[in-house]
């Protein structure tokens, strides 16, 4: 994979253009929503591609985070490092599918009614799983024409704002938020829509010169994907669009208001493949992380096999299995579930790159994050962020008395648990034998 695929890739893997930021408007208001989204790639996105960069530019293999954590601090670590990132993709992958039923049904709520939901959803699981079995390589080049046809709708957009806004200088109100929604829930979204960074180093050892393109791919991404979110935003602010009542699909509604049914038709396709893509690139990426632990012993080697073109395609089938089972269940609220599971492992892999300082000084490492001490506070600003929004989002509950914090916790407590039931079942194989 080159160097604009896998910008392309990681963009999927992040953030699919600026469908699903409708909430950071309708809740925290223009002028907050800007802040926040000039903010947060600063203080949560930038100090992960620099860990990011410098972990996968020196150690560029299959598995990307969880071989760094293996590697820094051992195979108990590594383990619970990859657990988190699979346990928070069935979370995380159930939303994809949703996405695209979202927009479909925009066009004719009959297509996406009854039965025709889990199809759709179900069919969204199966064509990116059948686009993976292609290999990584093809996903990244298909992933720049996919980026292209989703943000065309949105360069005319905000170019019909600009014009709109210079012609009738509309009055823009830069406080207004629904009530609905406050601040808390803007940023609770925000951090989803600036998550998922490291999910591209699983397929480094797929990368062409992944220790030049690792560090540029992610800086690259990191500006795309910002500006993916800012210009809309404050095109629609120029314009004069309320943006109290602003929420997910309201793309659709202003679309028609300054372009006309056409504009519209073109960014509900857009959001349809937003959902393709981002799920088609995560699929890339998770699906190498029991791959990578099949290698170490620690799954069953079957889903070490791959196809001609490089694919792991035992475990894509595994994996799209298992995210077809869950795609009926309601976790696209689930936020703060998400956060935590990524957020505990976004955390391991801050630590991996400080102990390698230590422990492995004289690994070659093209891209440097700094120096040591650098290295060691990189992960000061996204941990302090990951604490807040759990507090923020403490009172939310998922059934009855039981809160998402509390479930996403038992869900953390499985990974020791299934890991020490690994390891007693490897030590009685040979004893059966």
């Amino acid at each position: 994979m080159r160097l604009l695929p896998l910008i392309a890739a990681t963009f999927f893997m992040v953030s699919g253009g600026p469908y699903g930021i409708e909430d950071i408007l309708g809740g925290a208001g223009y002028l907050k929503a800007i802040l926040l989204l000039l903010l947060l790639p600063l203080f949560w996105s930038l100090p992960t591609a620099l860990m990011i960069g410098e972990l996968a530019s020196a150690i560029p293999a299959d598995g990307g985070f969880y071989v760094w954590v293996r590697r820094a601090l051992g195979p108990f670590w590594g383990y619970q490092e990859s657990w988190l990132s699979l346990a928070a993709s069935i979370f995380d992958m159930a939303l994809y599918p949703s996405i695209f039923v979202l927009y479909l049904g925009t066009l004719d709520p009959a297509l996406t009614s009854g039965w025709r939901e889990y199809a759709w959803k179900l069919g969204v699981v199966a064509l990116c799983c059948a686009w993976n079995l292609l290999g990584a390589p093809e996903v990244g080049e298909d992933s720049v024409w996919l980026f292209a046809l989703l943000l065309a709708p949105f360069a005319v957009l905000v170019a019909l704002c600009v014009w709109h806004g210079f012609s009738a200088h509309p009055a823009v109100d830069w406080n207004a938020h629904s009530p609905e929604f406050g601040f808390s829930t803007a940023l609770l979204v925000a951090l989803w829509n600036f998550m998922g960074w490291d999910n591209a180093s699983t397929v480094a050892h797929e990368v062409e010169n992944p220790q030049r393109n690792y560090p540029r791919a992610m800086l690259g991404a990191i500006a795309i994907t910002a500006l993916s979110y800012i210009l809309p935003i404050s095109a629609m602010a120029l314009a004069g669009v309320p943006s109290a009542s602003f929420s997910t699909g309201d793309w659709t509604v202003a679309a028609r208001a300054l372009g006309g049914p056409v504009l519209a038709m073109a960014v509900v396709a857009g959001g349809c493949i937003t959902g393709v893509g981002m799920f088609n690139a995560l699929v890339m990426s998770y699906s190498r992380l029991p791959m990578a632990m099949a290698e170490d012993g620690l799954l069953p080697r079957v889903l070490t096999l791959r196809n001609r073109r490089g694919a792991p395609w035992v475990s894509i089938l595994v994996c799209g299995i298992g995210w077809a089972l869950a795609i009926g269940l309601p976790f696209e609220r689930l936020i703060s579930i998400d956060l935590i599971l990524y957020g505990a492992g976004l955390m391991l892999e801050f630590v991996a790159l400080a102990v390698l300082r230590f422990r492995e000084p004289g690994l070659a490492r093209p891209f440097r994050a700094g120096n040591r001490i650098v290295a060691c506070l990189l992960g000061v600003a996204p941990a302090a962020l990951i604490v807040y929004a759990l507090w923020i989002s403490r009172g939310e509950k998922l059934v009855g008395s039981l809160s998402a914090l509390a479930f996403a916790a038992v869900v953390v407590l499985f990974g020791p648990l299934f890991y020490l039931l690994i390891l007693a079942l490897k030590k009685q194989k040979p004893t059966d034998a």
